[in-house]
């Protein structure tokens, strides 16, 4: 039996990308990506982005720290060894497939999870 891995969310970036470049120059970006939850008072549900190619880019490019996006794509566990402790580690990981930007500055700067004044406003 075939499963359906997709997930839609919509919510702000817990931080700037943090971008790097593979051995054969692909782009991936990861972040922390903060959904609130569906009751007023609950606490928002954080996950770790994985941004590939292109589209890690454009992460890098105009999403920052608050910055209001909507994302899709498949979950995935990734699991390894600490080596600090050699304890087996896992956490769920969204490999994003888009990428929608959304919102402006000054929404980050009321949402309370960040953004800075003396950043230029985004072109979108």
């Amino acid at each position: 039996m075939a499963s359906l891995n997709v997930c839609c969310f919509t919510g702000r970036a817990g931080r700037d990308p943090e971008v790097r470049y593979l051995d054969n120059g692909n782009a991936v970006a990861n972040l922390t990506f903060a959904v609130d939850g569906w009751k007023r008072d609950a606490e928002p549900l954080w996950l770790t982005l994985k941004i590939w190619g292109k589209t890690a880019q454009v992460a890098a490019d105009y999403v920052r720290k608050g910055s209001q996006i909507a994302v899709s794509g498949q979950l995935e566990n990734e699991s390894w060894t600490d080596k600090a402790t050699g304890e087996k580690r896992s956490k769920v990981v969204l490999n994003v497939k888009e990428l929608t930007l959304l919102g402006s500055k000054k929404d980050a700067e009321a949402s309370g999870y960040g953004g800075d004044s003396s950043d230029e406003d985004l072109p979108f």
